[in-house]
């Protein structure tokens, strides 16, 4: 019992550890990702750039983890390659002050995705070894609360530097490259105190089916991720949206980011222990509720705007949450940095899909962008309610 208690100590130190790490980081180019449409437009770009922007980089951000995770699986090399992907992500930020033309920015902002793609299996795989020994739910929704209480200080620190700066774009990126520093340097000490994180997870005997990666359950779970992603618009083309319909001040774009990711990390520390009781049901409510987020925000009203920008960061708390979470119980630890980095590109491509599509559509048609969003995200809704019923998502899935 003693044994058991110290292990749980050690797993939770651990994921505050990363959890600490991702709150920096995100401060960092969460806080650049709330204001990377407004200066691309003031670099020039038009709103199709800004979604094809958006959506190359998670398709960029997405795409490249297949070929990490599978690395990291083969390698062991955990801790190298999340530093790696950790210097790439945050340094590419600061940078960004240095740009004097959009498609200089656009090279760095795919560099930061870039970044995350090359850490993200890996992180998520040392996640799940953590996670085994506080409850997989709760385990991923700490570390999301910590990631997105991160997420929110960052555009605040932006706000902060667009006021009293009058505005100036350049010093709000390269103010981020504090909090980048103090990131990189908790994952040197995590690294040092854990140099094998594989070992946090009690190894398990696994058979058939359990073995695999490719089953019908990970097959149809991904496709209701996909139709998820696909119909979710990225905050670059909402924040443009804002600034273009002259909604609000420049200072208050950051401020809602914010507030969408205080809803995100909320959400994730409620729901991820709420999937640790009764199952996948959690997320069908979540995606229900967070599908009416593109009739708030993609109109002309303030108040519907706040509305709009809480339901979206409430979907986005449960697919950086949940989503991970059902995925560690279908998938062997042998496997799951490879599982994470198919699922992630597989995410990827259709959020990439999705945010040219709709970058297309607002320089369009407005109404016609919000009724592609709500049909996708019904359509998840449908498949996920298929995927429980027939596989039992949740609590012992794997049985």
């Amino acid at each position: 019992m003693i044994v058991a208690g110290n292990s749980k100590k050690k797993a939770i130190r651990f994921i505050v550890l990363l959890g600490s790490t991702s709150l920096f980081a995100d401060m960092t180019y969460e806080g650049a990702r709330s204001i990377n449409g407004p200066f691309l437009k003031l670099l020039g770009a038009s709103g199709t750039t800004v979604g094809v922007v958006a959506g190359t980089g998670e398709l960029v951000g997405y795409g490249l983890r297949f070929f990490s995770g599978y690395i990291s699986d083969r390698s062991h090399k955990y801790w190298a390659i999340l530093l790696g992907g950790y210097v790439i992500n945050l340094l590419s930020v600061p940078l960004l002050a240095l740009a004097g033309y959009w498609q200089i920015a656009v090279v760095l902002m795919i560099a930061e995705r870039a970044g995350k793609a090359i850490r993200n299996p890996t992180r998520d795989a040392m996640l799940s070894f953590a996670s085994n020994e506080t409850g997989r739910g709760w385990g991923f929704g700490l570390h999301e609360f910590m990631d997105q209480l991160g997420a929110t200080l960052g555009p605040l620190l932006v706000s902060a530097v667009l006021y009293f700066k009058h505005d100036d774009y350049r010093n709000s990126y390269l103010t981020l490259l504090i909090p980048a520093l103090i990131a990189l340097s908790i994952l040197l000490a995590a690294r040092k105190l854990y140099p094998h994180p594989e070992d946090l997870e009690i190894k398990r005997v696994q058979f058939g089916e359990a073995d695999k990666i490719a089953t019908p359950a990970f097959i149809i779970y991904t496709m209701a991720a996909m139709c998820i992603a696909t119909g979710y618009a990225d905050y670059p083309l909402i924040a443009y949206h804002f600034k273009q319909k002259a909604m609000m001040r420049d200072e208050l774009i950051p401020i809602l980011y914010a507030l969408a990711m205080f809803s995100e990390g909320f959400t994730a520390l409620v729901i991820g222990r709420l999937f640790d009781r009764i199952g996948s049901w959690v997320l069908i409510a979540t995606t229900a509720l967070s599908m009416f987020f593109a009739p708030l925000v993609f109109q002309q009203n303030f108040q519907l705007a706040i509305a709009g920008m809480i339901l979206w960061g409430l979907g986005m708390g449960a697919q950086g949450s949940i989503l991970k979470a059902v995925i560690t119980d279908v998938i062997p630890s042998a496997k799951r940095a490879t599982a994470f980095g198919i699922f992630d590109t597989v995410y990827g491509v259709a959020w990439f899909a999705g945010s040219a599509y709709m970058g297309y559509l607002y320089d369009t048609s407005i109404e016609g962008l919000i009724r592609f969003s709500v049909t996708l995200q019904f359509f998840a809704v449908i498949i996920l309610l298929l995927f429980i019923t027939k596989y039992k998502s949740g609590k012992g899935m794997r049985h």
